[in-house]
């Protein structure tokens, strides 16, 4: 009990008073890296195709629909989910460039968790993994009812994917062709020797920081918006492992963190802790699988992807190398083209099933 106060008053000081805690040679340096931070990467991408999707418990979700540039006929759906405290903006450079791919064709669909981007709040109750896979289920039969889909799930979006098929196997035996698996775990560490994932229930800094933002999350907000330099070199540290990554991607993430309220924050970490799929994976056996995990990712190791593709001896097993978590924004030409290789193998089995 004594630790896990003094973790409490530990997160309480640096929360309250994290202006102070960044020495002015802390922020003097990560204004530096800011403005001198590389070439600029990210312009404005065409609109896309906006609509709301109303959730089975009645939350709105936030859903975009991106056509090919070329006008030409998709060959199926690629559905992109993104991870937690992020949005649908994380897809950027899948968004850009799978919409000028023309071998194949694809329509893709991106859209905002529950409580996350545009998408509305939702009560704490209902932020589950189970919930979120209910979510996906009612994104995909509203705006891609019909024809092959793929998935592509980066971090949380994973688990949601993986909560989907263990709820709602017939998708995957009637609808969804291929998967891919980004940056995310199956759960926890069990008997498997793995190493934990910073998010995991066992993580006494994460508990006791769930319990200090829910008993008062003014005070953890205005915490936060003080001390938003150093937030921005932890965001820097922990989602790249480029030293010279541009500081625009970092902007980008940030920007998607600091638009999370802190209560939505905490509303995920219990799920998030508790989350164990492994026996859900036997439902993606019978689909393409890219399991896609990054050489030094400190939020979700990649021996956590190791372990998915243990279990699905068919799926391809890729390391992105030298990238960190927001391996997408970080390597995305080379994560891009493995999803496209991916996308490729599902059109051609859907070739061959319609053949058969």
């Amino acid at each position: 009990m004594r630790q896990v106060w003094k973790v409490a008053g530990w997160i309480g000081g640096a929360l309250g008073t994290s202006a102070a805690v960044a020495t002015a040679a802390q922020r003097t340096r990560i204004a530096r890296q800011r403005r001198e931070g590389g070439t600029r990467e990210l312009s404005e991408l065409p609109l896309g195709r906006e609509s709301t999707v109303t959730a089975d418990d009645g939350v709105p979700l936030s859903v975009e629909q991106v056509d090919p540039a070329d006008g030409g006929e998709p060959e199926l759906s690629v559905v992109l989910v993104h991870g937690y405290t992020l949005d649908r903006r994380s897809w950027y450079f899948q968004r850009r460039d799978l919409a000028t791919s023309q071998a194949p064709r694809v329509r893709q669909v991106l859209y905002d968790q529950r409580s996350h981007g545009r998408s509305g709040r939702a009560p704490r109750r209902t932020c589950t993994i189970d919930q979120l896979a209910h979510d996906l289920d009612s994104v995909i039969r509203a705006v891609a009812p019909t024809g092959p889909v793929v998935l592509l799930g980066h971090s949380m979006g994973g688990m949601t994917i993986m909560a989907l098929a263990e709820g709602h196997p017939e998708l995957f035996a009637e609808r969804i062709c291929g998967v891919a698996l980004l940056n995310t775990s199956a759960g926890e560490i069990g008997s498997s020797g793995l190493p934990r994932p910073f998010l995991s229930r066992y993580n006494p800094v994460m508990v006791v920081a769930g319990q200090v933002a829910a008993w008062q999350p003014t005070v953890v907000e205005r915490g936060r918006a003080l001390g938003n330099q150093l937030l921005w070199g932890l965001v820097r540290r922990f989602a790249f492992a480029d030293p010279t990554v541009s500081t625009e991607l970092v902007d980008l993430v940030d920007s998607m963190i600091g638009a999370t309220p802190v209560e939505v924050m905490t509303d995920f970490l219990k799920t998030l802790g508790a989350h164990d799929r492994y026996s859900a994976l036997a439902g993606l056996r019978h689909v393409e699988v890219l399991v896609l995990g990054a050489e030094a990712d400190l939020m979700i190791p990649y021996q956590h992807s190791e372990a998915i593709a243990a279990l699905l001896p068919d799926a391809e097993l890729v390391c992105v190398p030298g990238a960190g978590h927001m391996a997408m924004l970080e390597r995305p030409e080379f994560v891009t083209e493995t999803v496209r290789g991916l996308v490729s193998r599902c059109v051609a089995r859907e070739s061959r099933r319609r053949r058969a």
